[in-house]
């Protein structure tokens, strides 16, 4: 169990900034995961990654409210999104054991360059919207893309909300704003079906999950501030400001292993 001060500290820190970062344009958990198993190394993976579930699905549950608020989210198309990735988000957990991670960390690290070439080349991607009808044929467009993102966000996570983003913008033309609350609601169904693996398994450390909810939540509702008032021209920015990062990240990762 953490028991430095030091350490409680940083993680409520760490807990705050990946709230705020996965508020607006998702990709939270690469901030606050690598400083969860920093502080937990006595503990399995599955411990820590329970824990953070619990923490990123607080702060999910207090974004999409205040998104809610602004943001006329289209639910005939997002509820079947939401439901793919919470039934596929469980196989995705089941399946951890059987899929090598390094083969996974590849096709992420080639995806995340080409979102980023194709955000930078495209001025305009995800900056005006279009009304999106909830017909048969969009529907069964979110239901993949929930359940391709839903899997991976079981299976693997970082950089799902990301994901997300991406694919509502380039798949139904969301402007970034659109697109950043409508991903928080699809994690929530992935997150959710997580928890119902983690928790009954007992791989959640209570306290410290407590702990970095509260943060992560304060840093949900910073970044959602900073996204309503600044718009989608900002979270572009902060996109492929993101992006970036979780490039070099994986990248040094990578070489490093």
């Amino acid at each position: 169990m953490v028991t430095s001060v030091t350490d409680m500290i940083a993680l409520g820190v760490f807990a705050f900034c990946g709230g705020l970062i996965d508020a607006a344009v998702g990709g939270g958990g690469l901030i606050l995961l690598p400083a969860l198993m920093h502080a937990l190394p006595e503990y399995a993976l599955s411990m820590v990654f329970g824990t953070n579930k619990v923490a990123v699905w607080t702060a999910a549950i207090s974004s999409i409210g205040t998104y809610l608020k602004r943001v006329n989210l289209v639910w005939r198309v997002l509820l079947p999104t939401a439901l793919s990735a919470f039934v596929f988000a469980y196989f995705g957990a089941m399946s951890v054991a059987s899929i090598p991670k390094e083969s996974m960390q590849i096709v992420v690290f080639v995806l995340l360059i080409a979102m980023a070439v194709y955000t930078f080349h495209k001025k305009d991607l995800g900056l005006s919207h279009t009304k999106v009808e909830g017909s048969v044929r969009n529907m069964a467009k979110g239901v993949v893309f929930g359940g391709l993102i839903g899997f991976y966000d079981g299976l693997f996570g970082p950089g799902s909300g990301s994901f997300l983003i991406f694919l509502f913008i380039r798949g139904f033309g969301f402007d970034f704003l659109n697109a950043s609350a409508s991903a928080k609601l699809v994690n929530l169904g992935a997150f959710t079906a997580a928890l119902l693996f983690f928790i009954p398994s007992g791989n959640v450390l209570w306290k410290v999950s407590a702990l970095i909810a509260v943060c992560n939540v304060l840093g949900a509702f910073a970044g959602v501030y900073l996204a309503l008032r600044l718009g989608s021209r900002f979270i572009r920015v902060l996109f492929l400001v993101l992006l970036l990062f979780l490039i070099s990240r994986m990248g040094f990762t990578m070489l490093v292993v």
